[in-house]
């Protein structure tokens, strides 16, 4: 095998052979005949597609900065893309990305912010927990103690951290998060 080609790029990328393709890690273990000839061949790995029926609502400038904060805190963390997707899936599920405050009758629990966060469960003080810096940075340090959240999907790894009475509704905002994750991660 052709010794230029590193076992960290097998990872990420096939190797094809005449006579055959050899995939993935198990390729730099597998005996290469004599005569063959490799040739990288860039395979992108895929990004997780979204779960279900998509939801998507227009943004007023209050959810725009919202969004804004939210990526400015993922980068500030050091965390990728994907890390902004699913805080901001999260929030489009729990407060449409408006920083509530106390919901008077219509909350019957002490939850604040982008996140429905709650000072009774130790995410913070209300004046914590209604900063979306603040709130962000909460949740991401929630979502990187999830063992793989990287690749899971992503209502599996927002509700492992917001342990929501609706596991399953963080998936419909996927593609509008990532659509809005591409929009601003660079401006």
């Amino acid at each position: 095998m052709n010794t230029i080609i590193r076992k960290s790029m097998l990872s990420v990328a096939g190797l094809a052979f005449a006579g055959g393709v050899f995939a993935g890690p198990i390729a730099a273990h597998a005996a290469t005949p004599v005569d063959a000839k490799p040739v990288a061949v860039a395979v992108q790995t895929a990004k997780p597609s979204p779960q279900g029926e998509q939801s998507r609502i227009t943004l007023n400038d209050e959810q725009t900065a919202n969004v804004k904060a939210i990526i400015a805190a993922t980068k500030k963390a050091g965390l990728p893309e994907r890390a902004a997707v699913i805080s901001i899936a999260t929030s489009l599920q729990e407060s449409k990305l408006e920083n509530l405050g106390h919901l008077g009758d219509r909350n019957d629990h002490d939850s604040l912010g982008l996140f429905q966060q709650r000072p009774s469960s130790g995410w913070g003080t209300p004046e914590q927990i209604t900063d979306p810096d603040y709130s962000t940075t909460a949740f991401l340090k929630g979502l990187k103690q999830v063992d793989g959240w990287q690749d899971m999907p992503l209502t599996d790894a927002a509700q492992t951290v917001q342990v929501s009475a609706y596991p399953d509704a963080y998936a419909q905002w996927e593609q509008q998060a990532t659509d809005l994750v591409a929009q601003h991660w660079n401006s």
